[in-house]
């Protein structure tokens, strides 16, 4: 799709229905080549920058192997390696790498960071995670969705637990874009941003919905996925003790999914058997998390071969 050519990706909600349509159609695709075991080296030649303030292993295995398998050069560049935002401006590191790279990857605390790479580098930028967007995420969440439980539009999904972070603000908008029934289940305190929820309420553009329930019991009977994530996000240690107890009752369990008695469970990973679910259900025969965490690789190698122009 020749208009995310040389286009960053920094969030779901810079793009269209259609192109976040053509994404999913492509990470379709590449899985397909990759059970038929074909290498077509799309990337031969060409390199990809890293950028890891905070640990990972979807994130970065995803990356890492959707570009080397199709001959490109990925290089990993933690903190510990290189002068981001210390002894060196954002903006100075941007044009650094922009100039030697093809295509850069940020995964860290601030929005703002990823922002200024993307707006300096003169290269496209992508997402791997901040603590506003999560965009790889929620493409590899729909991609999920359509494998288990079919085309989005209709269909009623759900997610309960922290309803404020990165990855339900991304699941909100990706659903939004492409027909979910959307609902998140959540503490008052950890509900959504209300100024999220109206730009979505807003885009004629979109035609899903999104509802914000603060009973855990509230879980739809037809829903067809319900989604959890970590009750404590990297950098929030410090209220641990607080969220856990404010969470404690949105822990999915098997009782709660028996609720919903066709639905699949998902969760993005890393996962803390005892807090957000049971090891029952994470382990169990509704748990799609497996292949949630596999089409990481496909959706990040699908956005990658759309921002250089080659899909």
């Amino acid at each position: 799709m020749e208009s995310l050519k040389g286009r960053s990706l920094l969030a779901l909600i810079d793009c269209t229905p259609e192109e976040i349509r053509f994404l999913l159609d492509l990470s379709h695709q590449v899985k397909k080549e990759q059970r038929q075991g074909l290498r077509q080296q799309r990337f031969l030649g060409r390199s990809l920058a890293m950028l890891f303030e905070k640990r990972s292993t979807r994130t970065r295995a995803a990356f890492e192997t959707a570009f080397g398998e199709e001959g490109g050069h990925p290089v990993f560049l933690s903190s510990a390696d290189i002068q981001l935002g210390a002894k060196e401006t954002v903006e100075d590191t941007a044009r650094v790498l922009g100039g030697m790279f093809d295509i850069i990857e940020f995964r860290g605390f601030r929005h703002e960071t990823v922002e200024k790479l993307a707006a300096h580098a003169g290269v496209p930028v992508i997402n791997g995670l901040t603590d506003r967007w999560h965009p790889t995420q929620a493409l590899a969440d729909l991609m999920t969705i359509e494998e288990h439980a079919g085309t989005p539009a209709g269909i009623r999904s759900v997610y309960i637990g922290d309803g404020r972070n990165n990855v339900s603000s991304s699941l909100l908008v990706a659903g939004a874009a492409l027909g979910l029934d959307h609902h998140v289940i959540c503490p008052q305190e950890l509900s959504p941003s209300p100024d999220l929820l109206e730009v979505v309420a807003r885009r004629s553009d979109y035609p899903g919905t999104v509802t914000v329930h603060h009973d855990p019991r509230a879980i739809p009977r037809d829903a067809s996925v319900v989604y959890t994530d970590v009750w404590v996000s990297m950098g929030e240690e410090e209220n641990s003790a607080e969220r856990i107890d404010m969470l404690r009752p949105y822990q999915v369990t098997e009782e709660l999914m028996g609720t919903a008695p066709k639905a699949i469970f998902m969760h993005c990973l890393p996962a803390v058997r005892g807090n957000e679910m049971t090891a029952g259900v994470i382990d169990g025969p509704t748990s799609r998390v497996w292949d949630q965490a596999e089409n990481r690789k496909h959706t990040i190698k699908a956005v990658m071969l759309a921002g250089l122009g080659l899909a």
